[in-house]
């Protein structure tokens, strides 16, 4: 257990996090009333056939499991700035869930042009950085390519006012912990954000940018994962370490995430539509002594 105390007049709050990893064979999502449910991709505005793959069993997923909102985690469109780009590497392949009305909530990878806050499809509405909430779920959408004290300003005050009654997710392109031999972890933007992470009791974090999918094992009861592999892989390059409690770096993957209550359900998804990953991660806020 660890403690993450929120300052009040009154008292002091700790959330605490326990993961129960299950088999693909017993897991199912609650399919509660009123739950938060969404899909998660990064890395994917290459254009080509792989991407497209992916994009299509995000739909065939979606019968089973009707997510209601995309969120990106950079590198969303690989080829260029032109509005041919935009088409190719994200409006056609998405556009069987744009159709039917899934918005899709973005953030920029080193591959992006900053233009790209400006595209309405992407509902950045022409920030860099910015935050939203879904029922119990705060979601704050960060920069990791230009983290100035501006931002981090900004984030600190937003945390600090979200409370700690909800849900805290933050996402973002450069993962701050990862076993990926290509990139691995951000170590300066982890000295940055970890200890507001911490302060504030962000409870998940999401971040792509290594083309593989990897879970990493609780970092001071924060959960990472990284998913950069929705449209690029990079084959073999996943290198398991300590941190490591699930990988996969062999065919392009997609996320879905179900938040019922205080539990987090989620499951990472090939583009052949088989499950490699899934789990619940169990939220609990006690008062300290």
């Amino acid at each position: 257990m660890r403690r993450r105390g929120v300052l009040s007049l009154v008292l002091l709050a700790v959330v605490t996090l326990v993961l129960s990893a299950s088999g693909a064979a017993d897991f199912a999502f609650p399919l509660q009333a009123n739950s938060v449910r969404l899909a998660v991709i990064g890395d994917m505005g290459t254009g080509e056939q792989p991407q497209i793959d992916v994009a299509q069993q995000m739909v065939k997923s979606r019968a089973a499991f009707p997510f209601e909102f995309v969120i990106t985690l950079g590198d969303n469109i690989y080829t260029g700035s032109q509005p041919s780009d935009f088409e190719k590497d994200f409006a056609l392949p998405y556009k069987p869930l744009l159709d039917a009305g899934v918005p899709f909530y973005a953030t920029l990878g080193n591959h992006d042009k900053t233009n790209e806050r400006f595209y309405k499809p992407f509902n950045m509405n022409g920030a860099n950085y910015y935050t939203y909430k879904k029922r119990n779920v705060r979601f704050f959408v960060l920069d990791s390519n230009y983290m100035d004290p501006k931002q981090t300003a900004w984030l600190e005050i937003q945390l600090r006012e979200a409370g700690n009654g909800d849900w805290k997710i933050c996402y973002f392109h450069h993962p701050l912990y990862s076993s990926a031999r290509f990139h691995g972890p951000a170590i300066d933007l982890r000295k940055v954000l970890e200890p507001l992470f911490v302060k504030y009791g962000v409870d998940v974090v999401f971040a792509g940018h290594d083309h593989v999918y990897e879970r990493v094992r609780p970092q001071q009861g924060i959960y990472y994962f990284t998913e950069g592999a929705s449209g690029s892989l990079r084959p073999g390059d996943l290198a398991p370490s300590a941190i490591t409690a699930k990988g996969f770096d062999t065919d392009r993957t997609f996320m879905m995430i179900e938040i019922a209550g205080d539990d987090l359900y989620f499951q990472a998804t090939s583009r052949i539509g088989v499950a490699v990953d899934s789990g619940v991660i169990h939220r609990t806020i006690r008062p300290t002594s």
